[in-house]
């Protein structure tokens, strides 16, 4: 891990979600597990309306927490929408104050990020892109749904093995308000101690 970000995670990792959220991340925890002892990996696709917030912190965050507990060759992460816009640059701002490093590759409407979590680890690559996308996996993927109208508005997602509601609030909400970054560091950590919690659990399971 980068020295920044590894020193973010351990102070995520303290927290505890509820027991309510637990009942959720289990359900992921289960599905992964099951997806690594059948096939030897978990591809895992968080989809959100746009890809443009909630989708991408997911995917990064996961990403990591995976390889943060272990599981680097067993899980790979993706992201897509139910339609493509564009990575919103407050996502990437507050994934660099927590320690990634962000490469902006491109610079049209829909830019393509390379987001590093450790030195000697691959770049996971950002842009926005329908959940469909060639660049994300056809088949025997887990479908994480990070918002309710993506969830709504996809009774079936193409491809899916599984199918994981995991919803979070909008950081979109307060774009327009004094709050905001706080407000997308705030959803970073929720998700980040969510992703942690699962990877960890999942390892004491696996040991």
């Amino acid at each position: 891990m980068l020295e920044k970000l590894e020193q973010s995670i351990r102070e995520i990792a303290a927290a505890n979600p509820s027991e309510e959220r637990k009942a959720l991340l289990n359900q992921l925890k289960d599905a992964i597990k099951t997806a690594i002892t059948n096939n030897g990996v978990a591809n895992l696709n968080f989809i959100c309306t746009h890809n443009s917030r909630r989708s991408h912190l997911s995917q990064l965050w996961a990403q990591t927490a995976a390889a943060y507990h272990g599981f680097g060759q067993k899980v790979v992460c993706y992201s897509g929408g139910t339609e493509a816009t564009a990575l919103f640059p407050a996502v990437a701002e507050t994934l660099k104050s927590q320690g990634y490093e962000i490469l902006k590759l491109s610079q049209e409407t829909n830019p393509v990020y390379a987001i590093k979590y450790a030195e000697n680890q691959p770049a996971v690559i950002g842009f926005s892109k329908a959940y469909h996308h060639p660049f994300n996996p056809k088949s025997e993927y887990i479908a994480v749904m990070t918002c309710d109208s993506a969830n709504e508005a996809c009774p079936v997602v193409v491809g899916a093995s599984n199918r994981i509601p995991l919803t979070y609030e909008d950081p979109k909400l307060f774009d327009d308000t004094p709050e905001k970054m706080a407000k997308y560091l705030e959803r970073s950590e929720q998700i980040a101690g969510e992703m942690l919690w699962i990877f960890n659990e999942l390892k004491k399971q696996l040991q």
